[in-house]
């Protein structure tokens, strides 16, 4: 695996340019699979379809990246030493299955600030606690969750911490209660609920589509064309998802790959 760039900026103009340059694929057809998980990231990352009315940075989905790179265990141990080395975050998501998404450190801390920004008028001198969350908790709480006494420890470096604090980080979608356990946190990506709606529609609609022809099957390149109606993530998006969840599968044809509905 190549060198991790440092959380810099002259790294982040780096990758940048890389991004810029890995967004031009034109087909799905031509990158479904990758050398890595980095690659597979950044090229991903510069692929997020550009959704209207929508503030959430890019995010890559677990099962898209077991789509991308054949060795699912070299996926977990990349993503590991990624995550160790403070590259990116991983987040359960409220989807009511296992899905996790994947976020550059880097956009996870411009998306905070993006909420700070649309908060701060309205909760005044208690928006400190955003800072002490960026400082504190994600620097040394690399799990998708914490727990509240050792979230308030972290925090109580900054400063006091108030009940209001706790209530405004849940307010503002960085914190979400784990349904299990309401002691327990999950580290939240603000601002994706509608996403994450559009995310499970989007998986029926193409689901629903492919069960309805005879057999269950149809050209990626006549698929990739296909509009979603349920969903504003784009159609390479879901298939990436689709394909590494198991949902889908791909084969090889002289005519190009087609997907097909996996057999339950």
């Amino acid at each position: 695996m190549e060198n991790i760039p440092e959380s810099s900026s002259k790294g982040t103009k780096r990758r940048r340019d890389e991004d810029s340059d890995a967004g031009n694929t034109s087909s799905l057809e031509d990158d479904l699979t990758f050398s890595d998980t980095l690659v597979a990231l950044r090229i991903m990352r510069a692929q997020f379809p550009h959704i209207h009315k929508v503030s959430v940075e890019p995010f890559i989905l677990k099962s898209q990246l077991y789509s991308s790179v054949k060795d699912r265990t070299q996926v977990d141990r990349e993503l590991e030493s990624l995550r160790r080395d403070k590259v990116l975050r991983l987040f359960k998501l409220n989807t009511g299955q296992d899905d996790h998404a994947v976020m550059f450190l880097d956009d996870y801390l411009k998306q905070i600030d993006r909420v700070v920004k649309r908060m701060e008028g309205k909760v005044g001198g208690e928006c400190e606690v955003f800072g002490w969350f960026k400082t504190h908790v994600l620097d040394s709480k690399l799990e998708t969750g914490i727990e509240h006494q050792e979230l308030c420890s972290l925090l109580s470096r900054g400063g006091k911490v108030k009940d209001s604090h706790i209530s405004l980080l849940i307010n503002a979608g960085i914190l979400t209660r784990q349904l299990i356990d309401p002691n327990m946190y999950w580290i939240a990506i603000p601002n994706i609920g509608s996403l994450l709606k559009g995310l499970v529609q989007g998986r029926k609609e193409i689901i629903s589509l492919l069960s309805r022809r005879r057999y269950k099957e149809m050209m990626l390149a006549s698929l990739e064309k296909k509009r979603l109606r349920m969903s504003p993530l784009d159609m390479r998006f879901h298939l990436r998802d689709l394909i590494g969840s198991g949902h889908l599968r791909t084969d090889q044809t002289p005519t190009g790959l087609i997907i097909r509905v996996s057999k339950d």
